[in-house]
């Protein structure tokens, strides 16, 4: 297996992208690439939507560290015994969810270090040897949302080239470093999902909700806060905490306690509120007075957004300037509802194989390997600059 494993340091000095095939033993499926489901008559998948059940506030969140990896590293996490016991115990497995993209950012600024550090603390210090599934954006996935919302994630930057030979080439570079990114997943065993035309959020949320039917825990990898719509009992989120240093668990309990409302109100409330980093505008530009403490108030009483303009269609609810602007922008935030809410019915289907227990022996090797990579082009690209201004100077 070490040998699928090892990651040629000639390889890295040409910048080539080895796609490991797995060993028989563990028969993944490491990257998976689908056409836009929109664009392509394909047969879809029919899926079970997953309700989302909020805990009381009493009660605990699983703990992440209820879960040890005690079972042996190639069994297949199934909830198929007929013993009660067993099937207790199986369903307090967790799969993991890495949500890609966003590691490779140092805040605004695009980073591959980046990345390699919070997944080398994610392997070492979260997951271990849980099944990880990677997914990254697919090409054109903001289109489907641009068209609804023109400022949709307008503002957001594409990963910047990493390579001095290819600097003036940023879609070469773009693939590259995300080819790069795929090949360092592949040899950490992790199963990669990249849909076209379709953002990773989408996928995720649907993976998610197909773990769930198969009596899994879900803890999604990301720092966005898309996913906090997606927060129930058995689905946490895991976020990079730069300012600390780590990985910091984000659980039902957490979410209560932060807004003081059920988790299933999360994206009614980025509806009436927007998202200024996703470009979506909030109710308060159009009505000054509809703020956070309105919004909390009113949807504590209703429940949800549908329920709060279905019945502001038939009664007055609250203030004057309240029930004038539920009535009069309903179509704006019906908008925002359809833009921000993360789709479940993606075209694609989770395997067993990618449940499997993950094998971590060589993630040090690979992950030291990349680092090293990434440093030796740090050097490079600087030395190429020094020498061409050094050109331009004595021209």
């Amino acid at each position: 297996m070490a040998s699928h494993l090892q990651i040629s340091r000639k390889s890295y000095s040409n910048f080539s992208c080895i796609y490991v095939k797995p060993s028989a033993k563990h028969n993944l499926p490491h990257f998976i690439s689908l056409p836009n489901s929109r664009t392509q008559k394909a047969k879809s998948w029919k899926l079970i939507r997953a309700h989302f059940s909020a805990t009381p506030c009493n009660q605990s969140a699983v703990d992440d560290e209820t879960l040890s990896p005690s079972s042996p590293e190639n069994d297949v996490l199934s909830v198929n015994s007929g013993d009660d016991c067993s099937n207790r115990i199986a369903r307090r497995r967790r799969v993991f969810f890495l949500d890609v993209n966003p590691l490779c950012y140092k805040g605004s600024t695009p980073s591959l270090q980046s990345f390699a550090h919070w997944v080398s603390l994610f392997f070492s210090q979260v997951s271990h040897n849980d099944p990880v599934i990677a997914v990254l954006d697919g090409e054109g996935g903001n289109e489907y949302r641009r068209q609804l919302l023109s400022s949709y994630k307008a503002n957001r930057r594409k990963m910047m080239p990493q390579f001095p030979d290819v600097e003036r080439f940023p879609k070469s570079s773009f693939r590259k470093s995300h080819k790069l990114v795929i090949d360092v997943l592949q040899k950490c065993n992790v199963p990669v999902v990249k849909i076209e035309g379709h953002e990773a959020d989408d996928v995720v949320a649907t993976l998610v909700q197909q773990v769930l039917l198969k009596g899994y825990r879900a803890v999604i990898a990301s720092p966005d806060k898309d996913f906090k719509q997606l927060i129930a009992e058995d689905v946490q989120i895991v976020m990079p905490v730069p300012e600390l240093g780590r990985w910091s668990f984000y659980t039902i309990k957490h979410y209560m306690a932060q807004y003081n409302c059920d988790p299933e109100s999360d994206l009614s409330l980025r509806c009436i509120l927007g998202d200024e980093i996703d470009g979506v505008p909030g109710i308060q530009h159009l009505v000054p007075g509809f703020g956070r403490k309105t919004a909390l108030k009113l949807l504590k009483k209703h429940g949800s957004l549908e329920n709060l303009l279905n019945a502001a269609s038939v009664r007055t609810i609250g203030r004057q300037y309240v029930q004038e602007a539920l009535t009069k922008y309903a179509d704006f935030l019906w908008r925002n509802y359809e833009v921000l809410s993360l789709k479940r019915d993606i075209d694609v289907q989770i395997e067993e194989q990618w449940l499997c227990r993950r094998d971590d022996r060589n993630d040090s090797v690979i992950l030291s390997d990349f680092m090293e990579l990434l440093s030796k082009t740090h050097d490079l690209k600087w030395q190429n600059r020094r020498h061409s201004n050094g050109l331009k100077a004595v021209t």
